[in-house]
């Protein structure tokens, strides 16, 4: 896995829940590539996860990604709390399911398939990927037929 590719995510939702929107803004090198979606039903942490889900799945050949997030629901899922998921049986600590279960079960295999870093953005801070990120997540909610 020489290749590095950079990654910013974000997810929007009008509404918690209520329509809902993810971006990704993938480089490789010089080269730009944005993806986006939307769903008509959804909550903002699933559309967070939903970003990271596209943009993985986006990616054609194993990579080093690192993934730049302004959520710290799927940042802290994937480095704190996603072991003690698996081994408690997608249970939490106060032993209740753990939430958008489904979503976990699918980032975690597409991250096994990565080498994968993590790191954190404030959002809606100027940070120039995070906002084009936030942009297109927009745009996903925007574009959404009814």
């Amino acid at each position: 896995m020489t290749e590095t590719v950079e990654m910013y995510t974000d997810g929007a939702c009008r509404g918690n829940p209520g329509k809902g929107g993810w971006g990704v803004l993938l480089r490789y090198g010089d080269v730009d590539k944005t993806i986006y979606g939307g769903e008509l039903m959804s909550t903002n942490n699933r559309m967070e996860m939903t970003a990271v889900i596209k943009g993985l799945e986006a990616l054609t050949r194993a990579s080093h990604v690192l993934i730049t997030t302004d959520s710290k629901y799927v940042l802290k899922g994937m480095t704190e709390w996603l072991s003690n998921w698996k081994a408690r049986n997608w249970r939490t600590a106060s032993k209740k399911p753990v939430q958008n279960v489904e979503l976990w079960k699918q980032l975690d295999v597409l991250v096994s398939q990565h080498s994968v870093e993590w790191s954190w953005v404030k959002g809606h801070s100027g940070h120039t990927e995070n906002e084009i990120a936030d942009q297109l997540a927009n745009l996903g909610i925007d574009e959404l037929i009814e």
